[in-house]
């Protein structure tokens, strides 16, 4: 059994779930940007788990075709009746306030307050997340039904925020494996109180890092907390050199919903990573579908730019846009569950364990079928329920042990769990039938 397996096997989901969900309550009320003192706040909690590298970048970095902007902050904003009442409050709800709003401060009529306005009439009771990230402007979101419930009058608005000279921040959390090929697992920190999209990849990366981090592992592991799409722009622009490191990666968000799993491929297409995952959720039990690489969604589509072309995929649950609480109020910590997050973080450590364990053997006796018997392989096999899986497993690793097939290139075609393939594989090498060790280059590598 390998580490990750034995790691696998000791955690309670209940526990771990509940856990994850209370780092999410922990984080819940932060407004969050693209920039600014929300992001460090988040990394700050993120850090108490995990080791952190903090990075800030100034106004003003050329980053590629962008610009790193300037750094935003909100302290209060409402709109209030002529009666005094605050008829929408950012400190009731931070989704209130379109991010990147300008400071306001005026007196106008509900008429023209109307043009920053923003709803769902088909959602009355949700209010919508709106963003004016490259374009100054200022606005409110909120409830359909609060805004039909507006009089005529002359209300005061009033914005106070700043938008000034500051930096982009993110953060990193490396975890130094025997090689210094890495696996990138990326998320992103620039959404307010919104859970399925942001909380929970923030929550599952931090999970899995703190999982990982006691182990001896064969590849090195960079965590990125980052500012979605300027964000993973601005790591690239600024670790050009350092990509090349890179064999394999994930896109982490939208893993708290109770819907089934997504995997959205990488550009290659059939890149190691895209096999992994394909196989991990294949036998997972659990539903899944697999969509094609496409130049819209996450960062995976910088990640996967031509220039860079990384072998970075998307893994999440039900896919942005693809759920009515995508961007709303409604995606708040009841429509994440705990059971969710800890399938999901499972299903993670399925996909590092294909990764870490992944190599290339050759057979030492190719001359027809060693004899088994003699050497007490079957005598292991046998009582065991799934004794005949494992005798095909043998087989296969056998035969297809050449020197050009890896592990999963064995279980993919004998339509056997990795697991089991990297098992038996074990027992042939201690009993000398087999030699190599794991080398981490698959077929689509």
């Amino acid at each position: 059994m390998t580490q990750i397996s034995e790691l696998k096997k000791n955690i309670d989901p209940d526990l771990t779930g509940a856990q994850m969900h209370r780092l999410m309550e922990k984080l819940y009320p932060i407004c969050r940007s693209i920039t600014g003192d929300g992001v460090r706040k988040t990394l700050d909690i993120v850090g108490e788990r995990i080791p952190l590298s903090i990075s800030e970048v100034p106004t003003g970095t050329r980053v590629f075709d962008w610009t790193v902007p300037r750094e935003w902050n909100i302290r209060d904003a409402y709109i209030k009746a002529p009666s005094g009442e605050r008829v929408v409050d950012f400190k009731a709800n931070n989704l209130h306030v379109m991010s990147y709003s300008v400071p306001v401060h005026a007196k106008m009529p509900l008429s023209k307050l109307k043009d920053h306005l923003f709803t769902l009439p088909d959602r009355p009771g949700w209010v919508p997340y709106r963003t004016s990230y490259y374009a100054e402007n200022w606005g409110f979101c909120l409830s359909h039904e609060q805004l039909t419930q507006l009089p005529e009058a002359v209300y005061e608005v009033c914005v106070d925020s700043s938008l000034e000279e500051g930096n982009l921040t993110y953060g990193e959390c490396f975890l130094r494996g025997e090689r210094p090929d890495e696996v990138l697992i990326s998320c992103h920190v620039c959404h307010p109180s919104l859970c399925n999209d942001n909380l929970s990849g923030i929550a599952l990366a931090a999970f899995l890092a703190g999982l990982l981090r006691p182990l001896s592992l064969r590849y090195s592991y960079r965590f990125l907390f980052i500012p979605g799409t300027i964000g993973s722009i601005t790591w690239l622009a600024l670790h050009e050199d350092r990509t090349r490191r890179i064999k394999h990666g994930l896109v982490v968000t939208g893993v708290g919903d109770p819907g089934g799993f997504t995997y959205k491929k990488s550009r290659r297409d059939c890149a190691e990573i895209d096999r992994i995952v394909e196989h991990v959720l294949k036998h997972s039990g659990a539903a899944y579908e697999i969509a094609d690489f496409s130049p819209y969604g996450y960062d995976e589509r910088q990640y996967c730019s031509p220039g860079f072309d990384l072998p970075v995929g998307c893994l999440q649950r039900t896919p942005h846009g693809k759920y009515p609480q995508y961007h709303t109020s409604a995606d708040n910590l009841e429509f994440v569950k705990p059971a969710a997050l800890a399938e999901s973080l499972l299903l993670y450590l399925g996909v590092v364990d294909v990764v870490e364990n992944n190599g290339l053997y050759v057979n030492t006796n190719p001359m027809c079928e060693p004899q088994l018997g003699r050497r007490g392989l079957y005598t292991a096999i046998g009582g065991r329920s799934d004794s005949f899986d494992r005798q095909m497993a043998m087989l296969w690793v056998l035969n297809l042990s050449d020197g050009s097939n890896t592990l999963l290139d064995i279980a993919c075609r004998s339509q056997l769990r990795f697991d089991l393939v990297r098992e038996v594989a074990d027992a042939l090498l201690q009993h000398g039938l087999l030699r190599g060790e794991p080398s981490g280059r698959g077929s689509g590598a």
